[in-house]
C-alpha cells in the first residue's frame, strides 16, 4: 500500500498555544487562483476578510513567504494562516500537572475547560494553556475529556510518539475510572454492568440509546451514599469504569439507570445554555484514575486526580451555585 506523504512543517509559529490553520488545495475544481478557492472554502469569513489576509501577507506557503491573491491554483499546494480568534471568557481554574517526563504530560483538568481547540473554545483549552505554561509547542492530546468533565488527561510531548499512546486508548489498554455524584436510589441493584448501543448525531447535542449490538459498556458501583441535605435529594457517590469510549457514554448510562449525574445540562433533558462566564454547578463527573503501561518505556503508570466533586463534599455550596 502506498504511504501518504506527510505535510511539510508549519512555517508559522503558534499563537497563544494554537497552531496555524493548514489548507491543502484539493485536486479538481475550477479555481483559477488560490484566492478563489479560499474565498469559497472560507465562505463564513467573507471575501473581504480573505482579501484582507492576502493584502496583509498573512497567508503563506511552505517556504513561509506570503502567497499572492492572484497566485495560480496548484492542486496539492499547502497554505497556512492564523484565523482571527474572538475573545474568550477565561476559565478561572488552573490546569494542574500531575506528571511530566520526556514523553508525556498528565494533567488534571478543571470543569468547564475543553481539552483541545474546538468551536468557540480555542485559546481557553487545556492543550493551549499547557503549551503556553510549559513551553512545549509540540504538545498534543492522546485522548479527550468532555469540556464539562474534570480530571486526568494524557498529553504527548513529541508528535511522532503520539500514535503509540493513542493506540493504548484504541485498543482499550488504558484503565480509566471515573467518579460521579448522582441521586441515590436504594432500589438500584449494583454493582452492575450496563451495555447498550449509543449513537451521537452530528449537530445534535445529546447522544441517545438505540436498538442494536451494544457498542458502549460501563461498570457502575456505589461507593457511598448520604441522606438529603438542604432539601436536596439523597446522594450517591458512584465509581464508573467504562470499557468503551462512546461520546457521553457514562452520562447516558447513568441517566438510563434513572440516576442522572448532577449538573448535567443534557441528560435527562437538554437545558438552555448558561451565559458565558457562568461557572456555577459544574457537572459532577470526574476522571479520577488513569493507569497504563507506557508503550515506550515499559513503565507502569498509575495516576489519581486531586480534585473533588463539590456536590459530595459541600452540597449546599454546589446547589447554591457559588
Amino acid at each position: 500500500m502506498r504511504r501518504r506523504t506527510p505535510p511539510p512543517p508549519a512555517p508559522l509559529a503558534q499563537r497563544h498555544g494554537v497552531d496555524p490553520v493548514r489548507v491543502r488545495l484539493p485536486a479538481g475544481g475550477s479555481w483559477a487562483t488560490v484566492r478563489e478557492h479560499l474565498v469559497e472554502r472560507l465562505s463564513g469569513a467573507g471575501a473581504g476578510t480573505v482579501d484582507g489576509m492576502f493584502d496583509a501577507g498573512l497567508i503563506v506557503g511552505a517556504d513561509g513567504r506570503a502567497v499572492a491573491a492572484d497566485a495560480p491554483y496548484e492542486p496539492g499546494m499547502y497554505v497556512w494562516f492564523h484565523r482571527e480568534l474572538p475573545p474568550e471568557v477565561p476559565v478561572p481554574f488552573p490546569v494542574d500537572v500531575v506528571y511530566r517526563d520526556e514523553h508525556i504530560v498528565v494533567a488534571d483538568k478543571p470543569h468547564f475547560l475543553a481539552t483541545t481547540p474546538r468551536g468557540g473554545h480555542v485559546t481557553e483549552t487545556a492543550l493551549a494553556r499547557l503549551r503556553r505554561e510549559l513551553g512545549i509547542p509540540t504538545l498534543g492530546a492522546a485522548h479527550r475529556l468532555d469540556r464539562l468533565t474534570a480530571g486526568l488527561v494524557l498529553f504527548t510531548v513529541r508528535p511522532e510518539e503520539r500514535g503509540a499512546y493513542q493506540t493504548l486508548f484504541r485498543d482499550r489498554r488504558v484503565r480509566k475510572e471515573y467518579e460521579a455524584v448522582a441521586p441515590f436510589d436504594p432500589a438500584l441493584a449494583e454493582p452492575r454492568t450496563v451495555r447498550s448501543r449509543i449513537v451521537k448525531e452530528r449537530g445534535v447535542l445529546a447522544a441517545r440509546e438505540v436498538e442494536g449490538e451494544p457498542n458502549a459498556v460501563s461498570r457502575v458501583e456505589l461507593a457511598g451514599h448520604r441522606p438529603c441535605a438542604a432539601g436536596g435529594p439523597a446522594l450517591g457517590r458512584y465509581l464508573l469504569v467504562p470499557a468503551t469510549g462512546q461520546t457521553h457514554q457514562l452520562r447516558v448510562h447513568m441517566n438510563a439507570l434513572g440516576v442522572p449525574i448532577l449538573g448535567d445540562p443534557l441528560y435527562p433533558e437538554v437545558t438552555a445554555p448558561v451565559p458565558p462566564g457562568d461557572f456555577r454547578r459544574p457537572l459532577q463527573l470526574l476522571a479520577r484514575r488513569l493507569a497504563f503501561t507506557d508503550p515506550l518505556t515499559g513503565r507502569e503508570h498509575r495516576f489519581r486526580s486531586g480534585r473533588s466533586l463539590t456536590a459530595w463534599t459541600a452540597y449546599e455550596e454546589w446547589a447554591g451555585g457559588r
